[in-house]
């Protein structure tokens, strides 16, 4: 189809499936009826709580208000709002209203939590209440912060006799309110306020004055980017007193990610899987290389790094060589990524070339940064761990002008260790600010810069063989004095704009800039007297990536259909060039190395190669998330690609030199149906293609084969209890990648595109809090990659680093209550099957099982851990292309933080 046609054609399609389906009927619902004869200076109006289910007269305008003290209150349990409402449909709306904060404020009879909101007389509410909890669901609302981005408020036994108050986004149009009483349910009065919005008054079962002192009343505001503790409130009664709160984490589940769909969506409402490593993750497993955290998914296996430096991943099967950062590609295979500036990690599995072009079909990482927060926050920590590795960061935000239009955050970080590899250390820097200013109510722009530095010993590791799986794992086989270094500075902006509660824009830019250099020795084969032989090489690269996005977000009805639309263009330009310095070093006795006997050359005559590559890329996106049913949400979209590649390669000792210039094109589709026949359950399924061009490979006429496609199909359950507390997915997938390069029968120096490989299997993974305190995230997952077709591999050979069976469970509880409250302790397991480090498969890397376990002290604002990492110092090893790494023994991180 050509490009011209492709827009139209995605809009007539989303329009085709409105006319066809049936307007759903309305529901009853309950409005908020406001006492005319209840008025209050501070224009707060007293609003009677009727059974939920019955239709309230219309609202009628206020004009005297008394104040909320002299408000007779209706003594009105929440008991009587027990009734059950039907199944909510979908009726029409003109427009979502947006609950921009939230308050918890004391008063002498327990609290008023505020929703604020402007349009506070527009909410209307179901009633879902079950058993112990009070829950409310406010539909066509939104909550959503004044920068666009979805939080949940949590205040965790904020008033005697309650026990856990929620506010959250429950689907995409829907916020529920949960009340959980200890005992039994308190009064709950609801007010409606033009200057503050909605507010419903919670009432102690105790007097204010038997309370619980307000330094252990610890509610916690999750936010995207958000994590550090409440203030205290000065007084209590009737006056408006904000408990001053600036986000804790959303414990190990998190129900919201915009990977999937580049808009805040709830994940029970995507059809393919996507799972979040939250910050409360990151925290409990002391997490130092990033690569680590992935362990916590299903279908995904971390690799060594290039060099020594950060890994990189396999899912489902299939090597992810790019990341993205915020949701733009990382420049290259080998980019760095330090945990200090990272907020959470949002994995999804499966084709994302619907939305972000050219990557594998198995799916993609995306760390997700930390943004400024609103009120102050200081915090530092410092590590210290085997093999003298010490670490210490801090982590500063908070406003920078008294009206809070100027935010700031800044983090710093600096890592230094040694290593269980023989003469192998390294060193990190990163510095990470980052600027929010509130242009006004509607718009706001974000400036994001981080440099970071990585400095230590290249080390390859080894190419596999039977006997070098043998050997020690501290054994070193490169030299003393190999040295890598890489530096990255990334630079962006992102400009959101609000043209109304329905419709945003949002333009964003990122500069990524990385040079590398890496001098050492390499190991490769083996000679015939048993000896390694080694390569010694100067490989200077760099890469650039340039990216400019805009997306339009709306949301519209059409009769009783609910549509979110996504509309996108990216313009990217990505930059590879490298020097190639290749020059031979004496071999060595893997069981008996002698070092240093030939000094690492930094000077040759000449070098063997170079080569300058360059993409630029035009991508341009459609999607529309329509909700035909409160039940039956339908997700459509595409994006086309015309990608330009340029190449100019130079073999210096050949004296020859290839140029390429050729564009690729391609349609990546994405369609998913998500069914709830329950309100915790979704069942899904979905189809997705994958688009990623060949760029080393061609065909005997010079030009480079066509670009790789993946095809998914997936289908799957989401499932969450009650509270939202925790969560599972299991999905099963089956992806077919074709256009793979092999060899052309006919000239074995070039390739054709008659290879084929498949990747089916299935997934589990659950993450949460089962009780009070006790958090739990796990995985398992059966995956088959394997070589389907092939000119020279053997077909049903398995794909490299594509682990049979993998398996994690890590779990934690913090006592709650006592003198022991805020001692923590957990342990976890993580379990990878053999994999294949060789096509053709002759060598396989063995099985293993690794244990961890942490205890923790953590009080108002401090907190001390230690962690203790493969107890049982289980001997293991992960791929590096087609290298293999040691994995590291038994070690010990011992870490305390303070923040304030």
């Amino acid at each position: 189809m050509k490009f011209k046609q492709l827009v139209p054609s995605l809009l007539l399609t989303s329009v085709f499936v409105a006319l066809l389906t049936t307007p759903a009927k309305s529901q009853e619902k309950l409005s908020i009826a406001v006492d005319k004869s209840t008025t209050s200076t501070d224009n707060r109006s007293s609003t009677q709580l009727a059974t939920l289910g019955t239709k309230i007269p219309h609202v009628k305008s206020i004009t005297e208000i008394k104040r909320l003290s002299e408000i007779k209150r209706p003594s009105q349990s929440a008991q009587t709002l027990l009734v059950q409402s039907p199944t909510p449909q979908n009726t029409p709306t003109t427009e979502i209203v947006q609950v921009t904060g939230v308050k918890a404020n004391p008063t002498n009879k327990g609290l008023d939590l505020i929703l604020q909101t402007s349009s506070g007389q527009q909410l209307q509410l179901l009633n879902r209440s079950a058993g112990k909890s009070f829950i409310v669901d406010i539909p066509s609302a939104q909550l959503r912060l004044p920068s666009g981005h979805g939080f949940i408020f949590r205040s965790k036994a904020p008033i005697a006799g309650v026990s856990e108050i929620i506010v959250t986004n429950f689907n995409a149009n829907t916020i529920r309110v949960t009340v959980t009483a200890e005992a039994k349910l308190p009064t709950i009065e609801l007010f409606d306020s033009p200057n503050e919005g909605l507010i419903f008054s919670v009432a102690s079962t105790t007097p204010v004055a038997q309370q619980v002192q307000p330094s252990t009343q610890q509610p916690q505001v999750q936010q995207q980017q958000s994590q550090t503790q409440p203030s205290q409130p000065s007084s209590t009664g009737d006056e408006a007193i904000e408990l001053v709160v600036r986000g804790e984490v959303d414990g190990y589940n998190r129900p919201d990610a915009n990977t999937a769909t580049r808009t805040d969506t709830p994940l029970r409402d995507i059809p393919q899987s996507i799972q979040v490593i939250p910050q409360e993750v990151l925290k409990d497993q002391q997490i130092t290389r990033i690569e680590d955290a992935v362990r916590n998914v299903s279908g995904v296996t971390p690799t060594a790094g290039y060099g020594g430096s950060n890994g990189n991943y396999t899912i489902r099967g299939f090597y992810a060589d790019n990341n993205l950062r915020n949701g733009f590609r990382d420049p290259s295979f080998v980019t760095f990524t330090d945990p200090a500036n990272i907020e959470r990690i949002e994995v999804l599995k499966g084709p994302a070339s619907v939305l972000y072009g050219r990557i594998d079909p198995g799916g993609v990482v995306n760390y997700v940064t930390k943004k400024p927060l609103s009120d102050p926050y200081y915090a530092a920590q410092f590590d210290i761990g085997s093999y003298s590795f010490y670490r210490p960061a801090i982590d500063l935000s908070g406003p920078l002008t008294a009206d809070k239009r100027l935010l700031y955050r800044l983090n710093v970080g600096y890592e230094n260790a040694g290593s269980f590899r023989d003469y192998v250390n390294h060193e990190t820097y990163i510095i990470a600010p980052v600027f929010t200013y509130k242009i006004s109510d509607k718009t706001s722009l974000t400036l994001e810069a981080e440099y970071n530095k990585y400095n230590g010993t290249f080390d390859r590791g080894f190419t596999p063989d039977a006997v070098r799986l043998n050997l020690p794992r501290s054994r070193f086989l490169g030299e003393p004095g190999a040295d890598y270094t890489r530096e990255e500075t990334r630079i962006g902006y992102i400009l959101d704009h609000h043209f109304s509660n329905n419709w945003q824009i949002r333009n964003a830019f990122s500069a990524q800039i990385a040079n590398d250099r890496a001098i050492g020795v390499t190991p490769s084969s083996v000679s015939e007297d048993g000896l390694i032989n080694r390569t010694n090489q100067d490989v200077p690269d760099y890469a650039r990536s340039y990216s400019l996005q805009t997306d339009l977000v709306g949301k519209f009805n059409t009769g009783s259909i609910q549509h979110q639309l996504l509309f996108g263009v990216e313009l990217a330009r990505d930059i590879f060039d490298y020097d190639f310095k290749l020059g031979s070093f004496p071999s060595i006795d893997p069981f008996n190395p002698v070092y240093g006997r030939t000094p690492i050359s930094r000077v040759f005559d000449s070098d063997d190669s170079k080569d300058r590559a360059k993409t630029d890329t035009l991508g341009i996106y459609l999607q529309d998330q329509v909700t035909l049913l409160a039940n039956l949400k339908l997700l459509v979209g595409g994006r086309y690609d015309i990608a330009q590649f340029n190449d100019k390669f130079t073999d210096l000792l050949a004296n020859t030199q290839q140029l390429t210039n050729q564009q690729f094109d391609a349609f990546s589709p994405r369609f998913g149906l998500v069914y709830q026949p329950i309100q915790p359950i979704s069942l899904y399924a979905s189809y997705s293609r994958s688009f990623k061009p060949n760029t080393s490979s061609k065909t005997v006429n010079g030009a480079l084969v066509e670009p790789e496609r993946g095809t998914q199909y997936e289908v799957g359950v989401k499932a969450e209890t009650l509270n939202g507390k925790l969560s599972g997915t299991l999905a099963y997938f089956d992806i077919t990648k074709t256009n793979v390069a092999t060899t052309d029968p006919s000239n074995p120096n070039f390739s054709i595109t008659a290879g084929e490989v498949k990747s089916r299997g299935i997934e589990l993974d659950i993450a949460g809090e089962i009780l009070p305190g006790l958090n739990v995230i796990a995985s398992y997952s059966h995956n088959d990659a394997f070589v389907s077709q092939d000119n020279s591999l053997p077909r049903g050979d398995r794909l490299i680093g594509a682990a049979r069976n993998l398996a994690s469970l890590w779990t934690t509880y913090k006592i709650q209550n006592g003198d022991l409250k805020g001692l923590g302790f957990g342990a976890g397991v993580f379990f990878v099957g053999d994999r294949e480090a060789q096509l053709p498969n002759n060598v396989k890397l063995p099985s293993y099982l690794t244990t961890e376990a942490t205890i923790f002290y953590q009080q108002k604002n401090w907190r001390f851990g230690l962690n203790f990492k493969n107890i049982f110092n289980t001997k293991y090893y992960k791929t590096q292309g087609y290298f293999v790494d040691a994995g590291a023994p038994f070690t010990v991180i011992g870490n305390i933080s303070v923040n304030f």
